[in-house]
């Protein structure tokens, strides 16, 4: 396949990143995997080349504009699905310990197998609900940083996700542009998991009208035994 290499180092460039020849090799295998994989899966309704640079590759490296991934050592992504965040960022920053937890585990599997294949070391995968993997020791407040592109309301991303956190860490959420109303009614819920919305940054993607908002939430305290609530709950009544 002919890949358009100088439109992802042009979007880099715009990131301030500057990726190695193995490093973009890696991106590029990355992608035929999920290409590949995703005829008998769905992974991915976004599947051409550069879409897939732009939506799913820059997307997920757009974190650099709000956060410094160099400033942390151990990184969880909630609800990965088809590996983003994670997997670009685990490509980026190659030191980062990376763990990748999604429900599906056809999708673990598949990042298991893809992350191998392209010589990723130092990530693990985890295949299990936020919910009662948040309840677990071996999880709960032990990572720096908690990234998630899930699609689900911030007051239910914000109990899956901050229970992983250390107290002093950060989870950085994923929206779409229009997102306004959505963070203010998640300030309350934030506030009960012991995080507090310290910073945002709303871009458009590079070569796209694809409006994006980023946003830093701070683990500010322990959080309470309460959360996160039963397997479920979280989706169905989010916190008010």
């Amino acid at each position: 396949m002919n890949y358009n290499k100088e439109l992802f180092i042009k979007c880099l460039d715009e990131l301030n990143l500057t990726a190695s020849d193995k490093q973009i090799n890696q991106f590029y295998q990355f992608y035929d995997l999920l290409i590949e994989k995703n005829k008998v899966m769905n992974l991915t309704s976004i599947t051409e080349i550069d879409d897939v640079i732009i939506k799913h590759f820059i997307d997920s490296l757009s974190i650099v504009k709000i956060f410094d991934l160099n400033s942390v050592n151990s990184l969880i992504d909630v609800g990965t699905g088809a590996g983003f965040p994670g997997v670009p960022i685990k490509i980026m920053y190659p030191e980062l310990n990376v763990v990748l937890m999604d429900s599906l585990n056809k999708r673990i599997k598949f990042l298991e197998e893809s992350c191998s294949q392209i010589g990723l070391h130092n990530i693990d995968f985890i295949h299990g609900r936020a919910e009662e993997l948040g309840r677990n020791v071996k999880y709960r407040e032990q990572f720096d940083i908690c990234v998630s592109r899930a699609v689900a309301n911030l007051s239910t991303l914000s109990e899956y996700c901050l229970p992983f956190v250390k107290v002093g860490g950060n989870f950085i959420c994923y929206k779409s542009g229009e997102s306004d109303d959505e963070i203010k009614s998640a300030k309350k819920a934030v506030d009960l998991l012991s995080g507090v919305i310290d910073d945002r940054v709303d871009f458009e993607l590079p070569n796209s009208d694809f409006s994006r908002t980023l946003l830093k939430i701070d683990k500010v305290k322990s959080m309470s035994k309460k959360y996160p609530r039963k397997a479920g709950t979280p989706s169905r009544e989010p916190l008010k």
